[in-house]
């Protein structure tokens, strides 16, 4: 009698095993990545958002200069800083960017993305229209030397000590997106 059991429980284990590897298997890379490191795509209320370069800007040099239009000098022993995107949306709807970009250092520290009158300018809040992206074809933003619509931030000298740098990308309940930002 124990030999019988034993027979069919062994059967039995194998098969409740091999449902939960195949449910642990299908999770996998099922929904959209939350937080990503810059370069990838984090998917926020239906738009995809994509980091394509972020670095400190020199108020000095000339392609900066033109992404700082309108800033004044930084306060001391702070520097600007630019994070540079592109948005897609590949939805049928019209589709509304965020209105607020943040950065947070290891420590909490908030930096909030500043107003900016450059043409290279993040468009905050404006509207994509179905198959849409920002920045817009044949646009400055678009054709310029990185090709994505920029966002300042000014920094202290001391968060480079407090790596990582994350980017906050708000969206409605839990599609909030986080880049890490490769500083």
């Amino acid at each position: 009698m124990f030999t019988n059991r034993r027979r069919f429980t062994t059967p039995l284990l194998a098969a409740l095993m091999l449902v939960v590897l195949a449910l642990g298997v299908a999770a996998c890379g099922s929904g959209d990545p939350r937080e990503v490191e810059e370069g990838e795509v984090v998917k926020v209320n239906h738009l995809k958002y994509t980091v394509i370069f972020s670095r400190y800007l020199n108020e000095h040099d000339n392609e900066d200069a033109a992404y700082l239009v309108g800033q004044k000098p930084p306060q001391n022993e702070h520097n600007y800083f630019g994070v540079f995107l592109q948005v897609k949306n590949d939805t049928h709807e019209t589709l509304g960017l965020v209105d607020e970009l943040w950065i947070t250092d290891s420590v909490g520290d908030k930096y909030e993305a500043l107003e900016s009158e450059s043409e290279f300018a993040f468009p905050f809040g404006a509207q994509l229209t179905e198959n849409e992206q920002s920045p817009e074809l044949d646009t400055t933003a678009q054709s310029g030397p990185i090709q994505g619509s920029v966002a300042i931030f000014e920094l202290p000298e001391e968060v480079s000590a407090n790596r990582p740098l994350l980017l906050h990308i708000p969206g409605p309940g839990k599609e909030s997106g986080v880049v890490k930002l490769d500083l």
